[in-house]
């Protein structure tokens, strides 16, 4: 793609109006009449995934969340507008194993939904054993818990970052998919869906930008030749629900969002978009990619052969996994680690799992 179309996708892009739409007969059907816990219900993404399921007529829809001011406005905003709609909200850390017990215990979900995860790239390269405890090991509890309550559905929400992960982030979501995957049992069908950023999201960098912009620049950016992939949260609000109903279980879903976009070009469109010229009215300052950021990103490796399933989503059914026990058993030295030395043992371990993965 030239410049110049680019950029005028990146125009299209941010013209968009963000709604989030009513789920299709499909979709509404699989979820009717069925009890669904989104963790990390309060964020972009799980607050998104409510608001859609709203219109399927679950028989019980559970918000669970560590950060209650979102969840709780979230929470009387869809009894304002779905008064028919039953509707809990659960406070809690799904890296609290007995407290994510006890909400399963009491409402039993059939289908789950696990958006919940720390997310921020450069601050889980700071902090890696709070990104293994949430990420992966919260993972796991997730996992338990539906296994022992009876759940038949749980998706992972993972990202981008877990293909080839060069971050603390991506690396722990990347073990969060095996584990995922390896739980797969009789009676419950468990998957993961991969996308990359989507727009105004809580850590979005189009917020970002616009704030940079109205305080008069610069408009910072972290590699002139940064790229990322980008979608508004309805549509991967959509096809997430989508990925959920047409799941058979121990399968990678990857939502197409088409090429990459450029960063640089992304800031230019915002400040023209206020009127004012680039590198004039606000400057835009190039830095260093941060620690574990990568230029462009993908959404699948070579040997993940991803087919079309649906419009704008495609599948990958994989065969085998490493055991879930020796993930655990590995990561859990890593958290009395320092910092800098956990960073590194775990990308070894990631890479070491993953290529379990490849070889059988």
């Amino acid at each position: 793609m030239n410049p110049h179309d680019e950029q005028q996708r990146i125009i299209q892009i941010l013209r968009q109006i963000d709604e989030i739409p009513e789920p299709d007969a499909a979709v509404k059907q699989f979820f009717a009449d069925r009890t669904v816990l989104i963790t990390g219900g309060g964020g972009s993404v799980g607050s998104t995934l409510c608001r859609q399921l709203a219109y399927c007529a679950p028989r019980r829809l559970i918000l669970v969340d560590i950060y209650e001011n979102n969840a709780y406005l979230l929470l009387h905003r869809l009894r304002q507008q779905h008064p028919q709609l039953k509707l809990e909200l659960e406070i809690g850390s799904v890296a609290d194993k007995e407290r994510m017990e006890e909400i399963f215990e009491r409402w039993r979900p059939e289908i789950v939904c696990h958006a919940a995860a720390h997310k921020h790239v450069p601050l889980m390269e700071r902090a890696p054993g709070e990104a293994i405890r949430n990420n992966v090991i919260g993972t796991w509890q997730m996992l338990e818990a539906a296994s022992h309550w009876g759940s038949k559905h749980f998706l992972l929400i993972s990202t981008d970052k877990a293909v080839e992960p060069s971050s603390v982030m991506g690396c722990t979501k990347r073990l969060a998919e095996l584990l995922t995957l390896s739980r797969q049992a009789e009676g419950l069908r468990c998957s993961a869906v991969r996308f990359g950023n989507v727009l105004n999201s809580a850590g979005s960098v189009i917020p970002l930008f616009r704030q940079q912009i109205t305080l008069g620049g610069p408009v910072t950016i972290t590699g002139k030749e940064m790229r990322r992939y980008f979608m508004t949260l309805g549509q991967a609000g959509s096809l997430v629900l989508t990925a959920l109903a047409l799941s058979q279980g121990r399968d990678i879903f990857m939502l197409e969002m088409g090429q990459q976009l450029s960063i640089d070009l992304l800031a230019r469109a915002l400040i023209e978009e206020q009127g004012l010229v680039p590198d004039q009215d606000i400057q835009i300052l190039y830095t260093d990619p941060r620690p574990g950021e990568k230029l462009a990103e993908q959404l699948a490796e070579e040997r993940e052969n991803f087919q079309p399933v649906s419009a704008g989503l495609r599948r990958y059914g994989v065969s085998a996994v490493p055991d879930a026990n020796r993930i655990l058993q590995a990561l859990t030295p890593l958290l009395s680690l320092p910092h800098a030395e956990a960073a590194c043992r775990l990308k070894e371990i990631t890479a070491e799992f993953s290529e379990k993965e490849l070889k059988r």
